[in-house]
């Protein structure tokens, strides 16, 4: 996958899973960011995708919009993972 926003479908055709994370840090919001930002504590369906530009895991939180240059792109330091669901 790139870095695009990403729905659930498009997630869950990619995988047959959906991962589950919580926001422990959603401080230093980038000046030039523009879309959804998460709110600490708040739990969320994620997607762990590896960024081509910058070579590292980037978690995605699903059904965020955002524009370039994050998309809906988040440092995994910012979420700690509860649960992953696989659906049948």
């Amino acid at each position: 996958m790139e870095i695009a926003n990403h729905t659930f479908a498009e997630a869950t055709s990619a995988a047959p899973f959906l991962d589950y994370a919580i926001c422990v840090d959603a401080s230093n919001r980038p000046a030039n960011h523009v879309g959804d930002w998460p709110v600490q504590g708040q739990a969320y369906a994620v997607r762990v995708v590896e960024s081509r530009t910058e070579g590292i895991d980037l978690v995605h939180v699903l059904g965020f919009e955002g524009e370039a240059p994050y998309f809906n792109a988040f440092a995994p330091h910012r979420f700690e993972f509860i649960e992953r669901m696989w659906l049948n």
